[in-house]
C-alpha cells in the first residue's frame, strides 16, 4: 500500500490528547488543507480504514491504540466575510484554536463569543459538542458550517437546523460523525449585544473588579479568570474538561429531590424540564478531590477527572463508572460522560 508522504505509520497520540493518555494510531495524518483529505477519500483502502478524527484531543478518552486511520484537522484561516445591519459574520478555519478565535474576535471588536473564553479544543470541535459555559451555547452564534462528506468528497454546507444542536449535542456526535468532516465554521456575531451575566460565579468577579458596565473584553477577562480557578491546565495536569454532562429531568422527579436535598442547585429549562449542577451531585457524593488508581477528581471541581500520572484510559472509565454508580444511588439520576470515549 503506498500513501501520501502526510500519512505516518504508527504515530503516537499520547501528546495529542489532553488527559494524556497513552495511545498510537496505526495510520496518522494531519489535515492542513481540504485538498488533503480529498486525496486519502481518492485511496483505494480508504472505505476499508476505521477514523478517528482529532481535533485539540480536549474531549477525548483513549482506551488503547487506534486501528486505522487517525485524521488531525489543522486547517487555519480566519477572516470576516460579511456584515449587515445586525451582525458580523465571521469564518474561521476547523484547526483553528478555540479559545485563540475568540481572543481574536474581541480584538477585532466583534463581540458575541466571551462567555466561551478559554475553553479547550478547536473550531471544528465547538459545534460538534455545541460547548456551552456560563449562559451561552455557541449554536446561538452559529450561522453555518461547512465539511466534507467522507464517502464522496463532496463539500457541504449545513445550516444550524441541519446540526440538530442539543444540549452538548449535535447531529455530527450521531449519524454525521463518520459520514463528514468540518473544515470551517462561519459564526454571526450581534452588533446589539449585551452582556450575560446571569451566573453568580460571573456577578462576584465583577463586582470585585468594580465593573459596574462591563464591555465584552471585561467579560471574557472574568470568565477567564472564574475558570481558571476553578479548572486545571492541561498543560499542567491532564484532563478532559467537565467529564458529565449536568444532568436534565423532569419537574415532578425535581420536586421529590428538591423535598429531600433543599440545597439542590437547579436551572429551569424553557421545556419544563430542570437541569441539575453535575458537580454538585459528584461532590455531595463524596468524590471531590479523591481517587481511583491513578485517576482522580480535581480538588477545585467536582465536574473534572483529572490524570494522577501514568493513567490509561480503563482507569479513566472505571473512576467514571464509579462516580455515575455512586451518583445513580444516591439521587437516582443517571450521568452521561461528555468526552467522545475511543
Amino acid at each position: 500500500m503506498t500513501l501520501p508522504d502526510f500519512v505516518q505509520r504508527d504515530a503516537p497520540l499520547t501528546a495529542l490528547n489532553t488527559f494524556g493518555l497513552p495511545a498510537q494510531a496505526a495510520l496518522f495524518a494531519v489535515i492542513e488543507t481540504p485538498a488533503q483529505l480529498a486525496t486519502l477519500i481518492a485511496l483505494p483502502e480508504w472505505s476499508e480504514w476505521p477514523r478517528l478524527i482529532l481535533g485539540g484531543g480536549s474531549n477525548l478518552i483513549l482506551t488503547g491504540d487506534v486501528a486505522g486511520l487517525t485524521l488531525q484537522v489543522r486547517i487555519l484561516g480566519r477572516e470576516l466575510i460579511a456584515e449587515d445591519s445586525d451582525a458580523w459574520q465571521v469564518r474561521a478555519g476547523a484547526g483553528e484554536n478555540w479559545h485563540g478565535f475568540v481572543q481574536w474576535t474581541l480584538e477585532c471588536g466583534w463581540p458575541g463569543l466571551e462567555n466561551l473564553a478559554l475553553i479547550p479544543g478547536t473550531v471544528g470541535a465547538a459545534p460538534v459538542q455545541n460547548i456551552g459555559a456560563y449562559g451561552l451555547e455557541v449554536a446561538e452564534r452559529f450561522d453555518r458550517l461547512e465539511a466534507m462528506n467522507l464517502a464522496t468528497g463532496e463539500m457541504l454546507t449545513f445550516d444550524r437546523a441541519a446540526c440538530r444542536f442539543g444540549y452538548r449535542d449535535s447531529v455530527f456526535k450521531h449519524e454525521a460523525a463518520q459520514r463528514y468532516l468540518i473544515t470551517a465554521v462561519i459564526f454571526r456575531l450581534p452588533k446589539r449585544w449585551q452582556p450575560l451575566t446571569d451566573y453568580a460565579e460571573v456577578v462576584r468577579e465583577l463586582a470585585a473588579r468594580r465593573i459596574v458596565h462591563p464591555t465584552a473584553q471585561d467579560m471574557a477577562d472574568v470568565i477567564i479568570a472564574v475558570r481558571s480557578r476553578k479548572l486545571p491546565d492541561p498543560t499542567q495536569i491532564g484532563n478532559a474538561g467537565s467529564f458529565f454532562k449536568n444532568p436534565v429531568i423532569a419537574a415532578a422527579a425535581f420536586v421529590r429531590l428538591a423535598a429531600r436535598y433543599p440545597d439542590l442547585p437547579y436551572y429551569p429549562q424553557p421545556d419544563g424540564t430542570i437541569k441539575l449542577a453535575a458537580g454538585w451531585l459528584i461532590e455531595y457524593c463524596g468524590w471531590k478531590g479523591k481517587s481511583l488508581g491513578p485517576v482522580g477528581v480535581y480538588e477545585r471541581q467536582a465536574l473534572v477527572l483529572v490524570n494522577r500520572g501514568q493513567a490509561r484510559g480503563a482507569d479513566v472509565l472505571r473512576l467514571a463508572q464509579a462516580i455515575r454508580e455512586s451518583v445513580r444511588a444516591e439521587f437516582g439520576v443517571d450521568l452521561e460522560l461528555e468526552p467522545i470515549v475511543a
